[in-house]
């Protein structure tokens, strides 16, 4: 089949009576994000089966872990893998998760940060101090460290999001969004890099687009392979370097499945649509 890299996602529940709005379509969570294995496990397994392809993660809560877990697991599925792994982590949006995991909804943001934060400590030099309000890590060897420091993929739409992703992020992990809100959000994330005095060139965009194949859909959230494969050539143009194709949203079974994706790398493959470096995974 071709595919490039394999991901995993994290989501814990499903409220009946949810506090927050799914980001997407008509707000109700779709049939194919109820049902979720532990991410760290799947790409554990993904490691010892696969020499090759990379393995992401789209995208972990970080909020929910304290950073020297968070760390551990990440590095571990790096060893696994010899380095393979791109660390895709995000703020998440349901509120009655992070009530689930007993972590506060308000203040966030600054948990996220301060956990970024701390993974950059614990994956630098030992001894390994870090001290904030939220953790403390007294002077500790902590080891081993990453086979190579995965590179951190960071979700987010918001302006606040988008800045970080360019003050600190190794690349944006983004959704399919209509081409004009891709561009100004990736416009956003490059004058953020610039501005902390990095190379704009050198941050990653990776596109999850979960399509649902329809002859009456309207792209990029559904439509026929052709008009789904258009729209990811356009994001391609847009400045998208990967594109996570994830068609449990809209196959029967695995034989479907297999088809689709057939279809998709058939379309994709032609000359005129994707280069290499935007091969879907």
């Amino acid at each position: 089949m071709g595919f490039a890299s394999l991901w995993a996602g994290d989501r814990l529940l499903t409220p009946l009576r949810p506090k927050d709005r799914y980001p997407g379509g008509d707000g109700s969570v779709p049939e194919a994000h109820r049902v979720f294995l532990d991410p760290f496990a799947v790409l554990a397994v993904a490691a010892s089966a696969t020499s090759v392809v990379r393995l992401g993660t789209s995208a972990i809560n970080a909020c929910w872990y304290p950073p020297p877990v968070l760390a551990r697991s990440l590095t571990t599925i790096d060893h696994l893998s010899g380095g393979r792994l791109d660390a895709g982590l995000g703020l998440g949006w349901s509120s009655d998760e992070y009530a689930a995991v007993g972590v506060p909804w308000k203040g966030r943001a600054e948990r996220y940060e301060a956990t970024l934060d701390a993974l950059e400590a614990i994956w630098g030099e030992d001894p390994v101090t870090f001290e904030h309000e939220l953790w403390t890590i007294a002077p500790s060897h902590i080891d081993p460290k990453p086979a190579r420091r995965p590179p951190l993929l960071l979700a987010g739409f918001a302006p606040e999001a988008l800045r970080r992703i360019g003050r600190r992020g190794d690349g944006w992990l983004t959704a399919a969004l209509p081409i004009p809100a891709l561009l100004s959000m990736w416009r956003t994330i490059r004058e953020s890099a610039e501005q902390a005095g990095r190379d704009p060139g050198a941050l990653r965009v990776v596109l999850r687009s979960n399509p649902v194949v329809t002859e009456d859909g309207t792209p990029p959230r559904s439509g026929t392979v052709a008009e789904i494969a258009g729209y990811l050539a356009r994001a391609a143009e847009a400045g998208v370097h990967e594109v996570i194709l994830d068609l449990q949203h809209t196959a029967t079974g695995d034989g479907h499945l297999l088809e689709l994706a057939a279809e998709f790398r058939e379309r994709l493959d032609a000359p005129g649509y994707l280069s290499a470096e935007s091969a879907p995974s």
